[in-house]
């Protein structure tokens, strides 16, 4: 297993529903077996989050990385972020929690972003207070005395969330610090931005398939196509959009013999800047 700084390098799983049911929990417990893996560690979104996800990944000797609700948190664990988080940059704590380490990180960009978000959806639920024919619950409204009202309590909650991020993990301080658990989950950018290229530089589309053997063909396809854009991107320096668009400048010349009837090709010559890039892909190990 390849390491980092001593940090098992982790496979992503898909976000969204992948572990509902736990179905992806005996894939990832066969893949481990039959690779021998020791130390394996599942990076996913907030989606994923459960005691019963967070149970069966221990049982099978599983880590995780995995986003935290931060608007589900109890009153006492609020209490003690709010109390111990310094709100400066890269500021970050951790608390022992019945879903394993909570790890809390604060930013600025995150806090202006944040109070932005919370002051538009305020006006909105007091728009919605001040119009009774068009009510509708919004999240900072509640219903008192027949009437709908603004939630302070959940206003006052939000309020000391700004800012911070948070991130649930089993792994002790002494294997990944902080700032380690902070660094892998962000890398699940990666995985949006695959099915990005893959979607519109690459022009993958569904095809229909009836038999299993044409569907996993169609699967391996899409995969190697960008298997190898990735490759290009990392030896070649730029984005495989950007080689792309270079390569379509080359394109071969055709002129037709009126006399001999016969088709003529020209071949085209690699720009100075593709000559540089094939160099770069070619470029001896």
């Amino acid at each position: 297993m390849v390491t980092k700084e001593g940090f098992p390098i982790a496979y992503e799983i898909f976000s969204g529903n992948t572990f509902e049911g736990h179905t992806i929990i005996p894939v990832i417990k066969a893949f481990v077996d039959r690779n021998k893996i020791k130390e394996f560690t599942v990076i996913a979104d907030a989606a994923m989050i459960s005691v019963e996800n967070i149970r069966q990944l221990l049982q099978n000797d599983i880590n995780y990385i995995v986003g935290a609700r931060m608007g589900s948190l109890s009153a006492d664990v609020l209490a003690s972020i709010d109390k111990r988080i310094d709100r400066l940059d890269g500021t970050s704590i951790r608390i022992k929690t019945e879903l394993g380490y909570l790890i809390c990180s604060y930013s600025s960009v995150r806090y202006r972003k944040d109070l932005y978000e919370m002051n538009k959806q305020i006006e909105k639920a007091k728009q919605v207070i001040e119009s009774p024919s068009k009510t509708r619950k919004t999240k900072f409204t509640k219903t008192g005395k027949q009437q709908l009202e603004l939630n302070e309590e959940l206003i006052e909650k939000t309020r000391k969330l700004l800012g911070i991020k948070g991130y649930y993990t089993n792994l002790e301080e002494t294997i990944a610090d902080n700032r380690t658990i902070i660094e892998r989950y962000h890398e699940l950018y990666r995985i949006e931005q695959a099915f990005r290229v893959s979607k519109s530089d690459l022009q993958t589309r569904p095809v229909f398939h009836f038999k299993e053997e044409p569907i996993k063909l169609h699967i391996l396809i899409c995969f190697m196509a960008l298997v190898i854009s990735k490759h290009i991107e990392i030896k070649a320096g730029i984005s495989i959009r950007k080689f792309l668009d270079e390569s379509k400048k080359i394109a071969d010349g055709q002129i037709l013999n009126q006399m001999t009837g016969k088709m003529v090709s020209i071949p085209a010559k690699p720009s100075e800047k593709m000559n540089h890039l094939i160099a770069k892909l070619f470029a001896p190990h």
